[in-house]
Parts: structure tokens; sequence; C-alpha cells
């Protein structure tokens, strides 16, 4: 689906718009079970689960984060 397809959203204002991918957003999230996750997301959750379950210590806070970047 295009945004042409729906000439009804464009002629919406950006808060209204804005206002709609919330909602579509929400409803998106609410059937969480049907979105599939790839196995390399997980693969790479787990990495990084257990390096920090290796290294607790070493992880940033998100102040000195900022100060780095």
């Amino acid at each position: 689906m295009h945004l042409k397809d729906a000439p009804e959203i464009e002629k919406l204002s950006v808060a209204e718009k804005i206002l709609l991918v919330k909602e579509i957003w929400e409803s998106i999230t609410s059937e969480e079970p049907s979105v599939p996750v790839p196995e390399s997301h997980r693969v790479e959750l787990d990495r990084r689960l257990a390096e920090y379950e290796q290294h607790p210590g070493e992880l940033l806070a998100l102040e000195e984060l900022q100060k780095r970047l």
C-alpha cells in the first residue's frame, strides 16, 4: 500500500498523521506474537547477554555514553 492509495491520509495535518502512525504502531505491537524475530537477531541478543554476564561491570551509564559521543 502506498500513500497515494489513501488520498484521505494525504489531507491530514502532520500532527494527525503522527497520531495515525502511533495508532498503527500500537495495533502492530499488540499482535507481537505474530511478528517473527529473525534468527540472526536472536543470536545477537544471546551474544550480548553472554557478554554482559561475563563482564557486568563494563557497561556504561547513559551519562558516560553521552559524554563519549
